[in-house]
């Protein structure tokens, strides 16, 4: 199943926009095939990462679903107006991972999850909670707190063990995509889906900002006065060097036309 990418102008990414039941969806069929599936998203981070790092932009363009997870992205790509064909509000289909995870009990045949990432009790805590979202699945976890070459080479000879249908890898941004392009191939088939921090929060052990925070784009602000010294960078600096790199891309494409 190939679902198509649109352009997101000034970013020059390209992302997969869907709303929470459209992904649901897309993992049934996923689910049912039973092959090799990337899940990722985008924000002004990855978006930096891609244009900063070539081998995080290869590892995009060969995931198959790019979610649009982040305000600035969300409002760049509805500038298109390729939204506009009556699917709904064009906040619908700005999905972080704590937007679907809920809803993975409305994917078919979703039998098998594995959860790996965080402290040990945040991912039990996030393991506990999928039992309850994904009623007699069977789901396991294993923490991902010091994650080194040892703790890799575990988690493919534990995931080759357990065969899950659908992995959520919380590492952080760009360890996780990281292991995730390095180690493809020896993976068991699954829906790998990269999730962030998203495992402390359906955990609870990291307060996830009200809906209408969310609704307004506004949890870089929530974040920033709960951890400030995590994202002051990502907030403040990021955007400026993301600019930075827009602006020479740019150039470098003017003078490759030039005679």
């Amino acid at each position: 199943m190939t679902l198509e990418r649109q352009h997101v102008p000034f970013l020059d990414v390209e992302a997969t926009p869907l709303t929470v039941s459209e992904l649901t969806a897309v993992l049934s069929t996923y689910i049912a095939e039973g092959s090799t599936r990337i899940v990722v998203g985008h924000n002004l981070h990855s978006v930096t990462l891609l244009h900063s790092d070539p081998a995080f932009r290869s590892f995009y363009q060969r995931s198959d679903v790019v979610l649009i997870d982040g305000a600035p992205v969300l409002w760049l790509w509805a500038k298109t107006g390729e939204d506009d064909d009556g699917r709904g509000p064009v906040m619908d289909y700005r999905l972080g991972s704590t937007d679907w995870i809920p809803a993975l009990g409305n994917v078919e045949g979703l039998e098998r999850i594995a959860v790996i990432g965080a402290g040990a009790v945040a991912n039990a805590g996030a393991v506990a909670r999928l039992r309850e979202i994904v009623p007699g699945a069977r789901v396991d976890g294993m923490p991902g707190e010091g994650w080194n070459r040892d703790l890799e080479e575990s988690a493919i000879e534990w995931l080759s063990r357990l065969r899950p249908q659908l992995v959520l890898l919380g590492l952080g941004m760009p360890l996780q995509e990281q292991v995730l392009a390095r180690r493809r191939a020896m993976l068991p088939p699954a829906v790998y889906c990269a999730v962030g921090g998203a495992i402390e929060q359906i955990a609870g052990v990291q307060k996830l900002a009200p809906r209408w925070i969310g609704r307004l784009g506004l949890e870089w602000a929530w974040r920033l006065i709960l951890h400030p010294q995590r994202v002051a960078y990502r907030v403040f600096g990021e955007p400026w060097v993301l600019i930075g790199l827009l602006l020479r891309r740019r150039l470098r494409r003017r003078l490759r036309r030039q005679p």
